[in-house]
Parts: structure tokens; sequence; C-alpha cells
């Protein structure tokens, strides 16, 4: 099984792969688009702002590899930022087009009370089966860092929420597409747990 972390000009590749060390999991760290096919997944990590990802992406090459790679049914990953520009919109900082592998648009939370970022440890709440979270218990500790959530368009595409203010999507999958908002790096047992399901899938 070959991952690949793809590396566009973002922070947090190491991390993604030395968690994945933890499980006797090899992985690649890519940057040329043209590798992209030779993998059988990929991971999106992500931290950093949308708009300037997503140009990176454009730029190149990467994003229409991207998307020919979810065309052949293989799994892609994306972790926070990176399961952001799995979307169809963000409007973090003006308004970007995403890669549009999953209906939805990427906002801000609104309430001026509650702090932001939204960082730190917080519970998700299980509403959908799926093999990535298997072994994974409801209201499990994940640990977030963001100040932007995806509205998802269809909330059959959705496998757990978070609840900070509003219930916002912690957890997505469509098909080969998969998405998690916090991190999962940084999220102990059940962050490695995870990460080794969507390694086993096939």
């Amino acid at each position: 099984m070959k991952i690949a972390i793809l590396n566009y000009n973002i922070g947090n590749l190491s991390s993604v792969q030395n968690a994945l060390l933890k499980l006797g999991i090899k992985s690649e760290v890519i940057s040329n688009a043209n590798l992209i096919k030779n993998f059988d997944k990929v991971i999106l990590p992500g931290v950093g702002a949308f708009g300037d990802a997503i140009e990176y992406l454009k730029e190149s090459g990467m994003n229409e590899a991207i998307i020919e790679f979810a065309k052949s049914g293989k799994y892609i990953f994306g972790i926070c930022l990176g399961m952001q520009l799995l979307f169809d919109k963000s409007y973090e900082f003006g308004e970007h087009n995403g890669l549009g592998l999953i209906g939805g648009e990427v906002v801000k939370f609104e309430d001026s009370t509650i702090k932001i970022p939204h960082m730190g440890w917080n519970k998700i709440k299980i509403i959908k089966e799926n093999p990535l979270l298997q072994n994974i218990k409801n209201n499990d500790f994940l640990y977030f860092v963001h100040s932007f959530y995806v509205k998802n368009k269809d909330m059959r595409d959705v496998l757990a929420l978070c609840e900070y203010d509003i219930n916002f999507s912690a957890i997505v999958a469509k098909d080969n597409i998969l998405g998690i908002q916090p991190h999962p790096e940084k999220s102990s047992l059940s962050g490695l747990k995870i990460l080794e399901n969507f390694a086993l899938l096939k």
C-alpha cells in the first residue's frame, strides 16, 4: 500500500508522517503532481489559509491531479485545511473555489461570544457508520484548531459532528473522498486509530 502525503507549501507534513510511522505505516511526502497517480492513497494535510493553498494546488497542477485521482476511485483523506479544500467554496479572506469533490462551503464562526480559533480538545458525535471510524466511540475527544468550518450541502456526507456554539461537520465521507476537521496526528490514541483505519481501507 503506497500512501502519499501531498506537500502543497503548507505545514504539518512531518507530524502526519511521524504519526503513520508510529503505526508502522510508511508514507512518502511528494511535491510533484505527476507522481500522485502512482500511489494507492493520498493524504492532504493542512495548516494555513485556504486561498494560498488552493492557488498553490492550481499553479503546481496538483488540483487536476487530485481530481483525476479521485475519479479513479482511490482514497483521498483531507485533514483540517486539507478537508476544507475538498469542498466547493471557501469564504476565508475572500471567496475561493475549492476542489469540488464534496458539496458544501467553508464559512467562519460568526458568534462573537466564542473564542476563535476553536482550539483544543472537543468531542465528536458520530451520526453515520463508516470503516474510517471503526473502534472510534461516540463522544471521543479529538484535537481541533480552526477558525472556519464546513457546511455540507448534503448531510448524508457527514460521519460525525462537533459542537462549538453550533454543530458543524467534524468528519465527512463521500464515496472514496474522506475528510476530518480535527488533527488525528495530534489526537492521541483515537486519532492514531483513525489514521490506521484510513490506511487499511480497501
